[in-house]
């Protein structure tokens, strides 16, 4: 399956990371950092956070790359009391790219992109 990223908006440049429209792991890696690494562990696999490098394991062997995005954004768990991980949709996930697949585009911010790209990368 190939996915062509059409960049719709060109971003801004952060301050200590590649350009906001970089969908790559390298910038991914860089969000996880600065953002994620903190509760989920440097390498992933969990601290106060769960661990991120078996999602594919834990999904019958395929990156659930649709419901991994939802967990970051927040979609589905706005306003839940229980929640413990940040809604990080409500923030600025960085310009839009579209995320094209059979035929039809979905409009994705840059940096949700680059991070999930990234956690299928450290899957084990």
């Amino acid at each position: 399956m190939s996915v062509l990223f059409v960049l719709v908006v060109a971003g801004c440049v952060d301050r200590d990371l590649p350009v906001a429209t970089d969908v790559d792991a390298t910038r991914g890696a860089a969000l996880f950092d600065a953002s994620c690494a903190d509760c989920h562990g440097a390498d992933g696999r969990g601290g106060v956070g769960p661990d991120l490098t078996m999602l594919s394991a834990d999904a019958g062997g395929t990156f659930p790359r649709d419901a991994v995005m939802a967990q970051i954004d927040g979609l589905g768990r706005h306003g839940d009391s229980d929640a413990v991980m940040p809604e990080f949709g409500a923030g600025d996930m960085g310009a839009t790219v579209i995320v094209e697949h059979d035929g039809l585009g979905t409009p994705v911010p840059a940096d949700l992109l680059a991070l999930t790209t990234y956690l299928e990368t450290i899957q084990r």
